[in-house]
Formats: C-alpha cells, sequence, structure tokens
C-alpha cells in the first residue's frame, strides 16, 4: 500500500515536470507572448530558403517542434570558424559541424521567432565548405560587440 502511494506520487510529479517543460517551450518557442519581430527587419521573401544550424536545431525533436517539421538536414561545414557556445566566431583552420535545412517563408518566420531575431540574433548569409549559400544566425552581443568579418569571410550582411 506504501508502495503504491509512492509510486502514483511519483506518476504525479513526473507528469507535473513534463507538463512545466511543454508549457516552457511553448511559451519561449511558439507563443505568440515574449517576442514581437522588430519592425525594421526586411519582409521574408515567399520562397525556400536555406538555413545552417549549428546548436539545438540539430536535433530533430527540437526542429519538429520549433518549425512543424524536420527540414529535409544534409550535414554541413561551415569553415573557417569555430562554435561559441551559443555564437559563431572566425578561426582560421576550423570548421563548424551542422545540417542544412530547407524551409519554406512560414517555417523561416518560426525560426526567426525561436532565435528571437533582432532582439537575440541576427540572421547573416554564409558559404558553407561546399559553395552554398545560407542562412546562419549569430548572437547580437557578440556580433556588436567582438567580430567584424574580415574582407574574405564566408559570412556577409544581408539587407
Amino acid at each position: 500500500m506504501i508502495k503504491t502511494v509512492w509510486l502514483k506520487r511519483l506518476l504525479i510529479l513526473s507528469s507535473m515536470v513534463l507538463l512545466s517543460l511543454a508549457g516552457w517551450l511553448w511559451l519561449t518557442m511558439l507563443s505568440p507572448w515574449f517576442y514581437e519581430r522588430p519592425d525594421d527587419l526586411p519582409a521574408i521573401e515567399q520562397r525556400t530558403h536555406q538555413v545552417f544550424v549549428y546548436g539545438t536545431l540539430r536535433y530533430a525533436p527540437v526542429r519538429l517542434v520549433v518549425m512543424g517539421s524536420f527540414g529535409a538536414p544534409q550535414d554541413a561545414v561551415l569553415e573557417g570558424y569555430q562554435r561559441n557556445g551559443l555564437d559563431l566566431s572566425p578561426q582560421p583552420g576550423s570548421n563548424v559541424e551542422g545540417l542544412l535545412l530547407r524551409v519554406d517563408a512560414e517555417e523561416l518566420a518560426r525560426l526567426d521567432r525561436y532565435e528571437r531575431l533582432g532582439v537575440r540574433y541576427e540572421r547573416m548569409t554564409v558559404t558553407l565548405g561546399d559553395g552554398t549559400r545560407a542562412w546562419v544566425y549569430l548572437r547580437l552581443p557578440e556580433r556588436q560587440n567582438a567580430f567584424v568579418p574580415h574582407a574574405d569571410s564566408p559570412i556577409a550582411l544581408v539587407p
């Protein structure tokens, strides 16, 4: 009997933790609250976009929750850069492994929301190791304080 009570409590506690996690994920990634796209950002073109991801978006369940799809992932490499936590920085001779995703305009808007485009991240174009051009999200604080693209950098600002 005591064992049954503890199992019920454990089940309730586990359910509460899972519901809390699901609520937090919804609030931070998908809800209409807590993020408003800055007015100065250009409109998203209605076409297929390619996005290089190197962090949490490498994981299929995260992409499914964030974008509503998997994005047809392909292995990809960004040469001449290293990963620094949640950002990239130039580092000759280094490579960042990630995925190249194919997304439509709605999925790109959902990625912008997840990355808090214009608030936490900036979306830039990169040239990957195979010559493919793609978007990548770079953290704003590091971009403003530490990183200035050099002349032969594969990362360029996109208006």
